[in-house]
């Protein structure tokens, strides 16, 4: 056609999604949350995907990251403290067909929901796990979780925690089974948006801690960390997570990690020393539960069904 090009079509989407299409009510989040830039980052990815929004769950426990589901524009599922994830699987088992997401915190997940954890990331059904980990359990005002450093003062302990903080990702790496581990800031929203974008590509349980800023009850650990690039540790590889132009500069320090050698992927992670950003480690090729478990549920239905047919056959008025 004259004035188009010879790489153009008019072939086009029956429906195209906007930002608008998947948002929610308005957040209710603290101003400077860093909330506030993982919900954006989730709602840019879910339009570049142009996926349908009826076909998005979103699940929660309870906590400030849990109140997602409110601020999607898809279903939801807000659940009760700890549970996010069997709901998440028991969705997933259900409806292979929707693509879900789970939002949980540092407490919600580490804490009361642990068990869970492990058991999610075992099973490695086809999900997108987001950890918004403060350091603090900043919905009920400032107790100590599981990831609270060491000797900051909190409520339940004034005179500091008492306890070396948990570990996530050395946890998730240890479990049998696990696919996916990254680690992410939220005050980077390039290199946020390629995390989220390759954990919700991947193919089973996609588990993303992400360091999350609190302005209230975490301010000031949140502005060392920000102020000071040594300390975080940029993980690159081909294999990774994808590195925007001009974002490697913001790190200092940098080195290559293979993400499918799990050995340096548990050296890196109990490295105290700085905290690595990117992606720890990725098994593509590791069991899916929910393909295993709707085979079952297939091979069940058709001998079901040939059993009803002898059935009828046999039967004679």
């Amino acid at each position: 056609m004259f004035g188009l090009k010879s790489d153009w079509s008019l072939d086009t989407n029956d429906r195209y999604f906007t930002l608008d299409d998947y948002a929610g009510a308005e957040p209710r989040w603290c101003t400077g949350c860093g909330d506030l830039g993982i919900l954006a980052t989730i709602h840019r990815v879910c339009r570049e995907a142009q996926i349908l929004p009826e076909k998005i769950v979103s699940v929660s426990g309870i906590g400030c990251s849990s109140r997602l589901p409110h601020y999607m524009h898809t279903y939801g599922f807000h659940g009760l403290h700890g549970r996010a994830l069997p709901v998440a699987c028991g969705v997933k088992s259900r409806r292979p067909d929707l693509d879900v997401w789970v939002a949980t915190g540092d407490g919600d997940c580490f804490s009361i929901g642990a068990a869970h954890w492990v058991h999610a990331l075992r099973y490695n059904m086809d999900m997108t796990i987001l950890v918004f980990d403060n350091g603090i359990y900043g919905l009920t005002k400032k107790q100590t979780s599981p990831t609270t450093p060491e000797e900051y003062q909190t409520n339940t302990h004034p005179g500091g925690a008492i306890l070396p903080p948990l570990n996530p990702l050395t946890v998730s790496l240890g479990v049998t089974n696990v696919s996916f581990v990254a680690q992410m800031v939220d005050w980077n929203p390039p290199l946020l948006y390629e995390t989220i974008k390759a954990a919700h590509d991947h193919k089973g349980t996609s588990f993303v801690r992400i360091i999350q800023r609190c302005p209230v009850y975490m301010e000031q650990m949140n502005l060392d960390m920000m102020d000071d690039p040594a300390n975080l540790l940029l993980l690159k590889h081909e294999n990774g997570i994808l590195v925007p132009e001009g974002v490697d500069r913001l790190f200092e320090n940098q080195i290559e990690h293979d993400p499918m050698n799990l050995a340096n992927a548990m050296a890196v992670a109990a490295d105290e020393s700085k905290m690595p950003v990117g992606l720890l480690y990725r098994n593509p090729d590791a069991l899916c539960y929910d393909e295993l478990s709707n085979a079952g549920l297939d091979m069940i239905d058709e001998e079901k069904l040939a059993g009803v047919n002898d059935a009828l056959d046999s039967f004679t008025i």
